[in-house]
């Protein structure tokens, strides 16, 4: 028996440590931990409400628009302004999430899980780099790195699409409660139109078909990564908004929850709440719904092994993120998505049950990029330059608000309570506290820990099985786990390669 622990794990967005128990060359338990103490909630204490669409976008720089529009949500919702946003600022809502929707699985591809099937060349930042496995001839991995080389340049052309109208990026400054900052012009339309169509020159002439020439060079990895089997998405890119309640609201990326079995049902957010057995926080807060329950740390917890909390569904372990929406889109009988599936299946002449794998999680990121992109390329001619983008509001004394939506790597919540005009309690549920959550109160492990459980490891001293199966969920522990000291110590040093 053999204990293997990777901390950290690289290339991906935060601190992660796993442990993973092997027999036989088979893992047999695993631990997913986040090793930095999320405070955001503490920190929003107090604070005017309309703060939180800036302050929550904080929690991570390669993902804060989901905040931004978590947050907004939230706030109309507690404002009583939710079915009341106009036609512009939904719309334009929807183009500034989009734009990062499509610049971070282009990110997380190319630059964070590639590396793990593609041989690049030995200079930084490709080495230092762990050995073996590698698949691809030496032309085909000349390629693919300079398809790495080029998605660079893709990205920075999304965020430049992003900034037309939230004005930068990280951190935008458009999405507001109300709506939006930005009007939109014929020229704004036209700028960003033209970066969107190059956009989706690349998902449709190189990253979708880099997706299929890796997966049918490792098709193995549609037997390896299944996970819990069960698929939780809240659904995102508002199509109207004279729905008060988000989850029953038309969406581009419908809301709903799926197995393995491919059957649908509705999301009632009442049924969502968090454990905190093996989490480094205080039991009492466990087992609660978001607004019920407080950010009590507990460093010193005898059994605890991480700072990610265990959000659960009905008391059941959830995996989100773009298989989740894809598969939820799919079963719920969205034609274009079904179309988009069943192509990139009959490249392997496969089903969907293939999906429930790492390499059913690239495939689908790259659909859901085509999805998105097309979409918004109807979207921004929408727009109407005479049209308001913003609702105006009293601000209550007292109330009560919940901003369900997705963002690039899952479902994303925030929940706020407001009191005499300042923020009570705030409250934020992200994708990664959901994936790479540790066990729960009933014992049951979290979506990586049981992706993990069950591999076979050929080379524990090497055991890329491992790494390649948690980059599979584009894991952000920046979203999920933070610490803030503000004295300006030192809190730790990382070497990460």
């Amino acid at each position: 028996m053999t204990k293997i622990v990777i901390d950290p794990v690289t290339r991906i967005e935060g601190h992660l440590k796993i442990e993973a128990i092997v027999n036989g060359g088979i893992v047999k338990e695993a631990n997913s931990s986040g090793t930095l103490f999320r405070g955001l909630e503490i920190i929003l204490k107090n604070r005017d409400p309309r703060d939180a669409s800036q302050i929550t976008q904080r929690i991570c720089g390669v993902c804060p628009i989901c905040h931004a529009t978590a947050s907004a949500l939230a706030l109309d919702s507690a404002f009583g302004i939710a079915d009341k946003i106009t036609d512009n600022g939904r719309i334009i809502r929807n183009l500034i999430l989009g734009a990062n929707f499509i610049q971070s699985h282009i990110l997380h591809f190319y630059h964070l899980a590639a590396l793990d099937f593609v041989k690049s060349p030995d200079v930084p930042p490709f080495i230092p780099r762990y050995e073996g496995d590698y698949r691809l001839s030496e032309l085909e991995n000349s390629e693919l790195t300079q398809h790495y080389i080029k998605a660079l340049e893709i990205r920075r052309k999304a965020h430049e699409m992003l900034a037309i109208f939230g004005g930068k990026m990280p951190h935008n400054v458009g999405i507001i409660s109300g709506g939006v900052t930005e009007k939109p012009t014929v020229d704004k339309i036209t700028n960003f139109l033209w970066r969107l169509n190059e956009l989706r020159g690349f998902i449709d002439n190189v990253y979708i078909p880099d997706v299929i020439f890796v997966a049918k060079k490792y098709s193995d990895y549609f037997q390896i990564g299944k996970g819990c089997g069960n698929y939780l998405a809240y659904g995102v890119f508002d199509l109207e908004g004279s729905e008060k309640n988000y989850l029953s609201r038309k969406r581009l990326l419908r809301s709903g929850i799926t197995s393995t079995d491919l059957t649908y049902k509705t999301v009632d957010s009442s049924k969502i709440t968090e454990d905190v057995k093996y989490s480094w926080y205080d039991d009492s807060q466990t087992h609660k719904y978001p607004l019920d329950e407080e950010t009590i740390p507990k460093k010193d917890k005898k059994d605890g092994y991480s700072w990610l909390k265990s959000p659960r569904y009905e008391g059941n372990v959830c995996e989100v993120g773009p298989l989740a929406r894809i598969l939820v889109n799919y079963i719920s009988g969205d034609e274009t998505t079904k179309k988009l599936v069943d192509s990139v299946l009959s490249e392997f002449n496969a089903k969907p049950e293939v999906l429930f794998s790492v390499l059913g999680r690239h495939a689908a990121r790259a659909i859901e990029s085509k999805l998105v992109a097309d979409n918004m390329s109807n979207w921004v001619l929408q727009l109407n330059p005479d049209e308001p983008v913003f609702t105006d509001y009293q601000m209550p004394e007292e109330a009560e608000g919940m901003g369900l939506t997705e963002g690039p790597r899952g479902a994303l919540g925030h929940w706020i309570k407001v009191k005499n005009k300042k923020i009570e309690n705030y409250q934020c549920i992200v994708p990664t506290t959901w994936n790479a959550s540790p066990m729960d109160d009933k014992e049951q492990p979290g979506p990586i820990e049981q992706a993990i459980i069950g591999t076979k490891i050929k080379d524990e001293n090497n055991p890329f099985e491992i790494v390649r199966i948690i980059r599979s969920f584009d894991p952000c522990l920046a979203c999920a786990v933070h610490l803030v000291d503000l004295r300006g110590n030192i809190i730790g040093k990382y070497r990460t390669l």
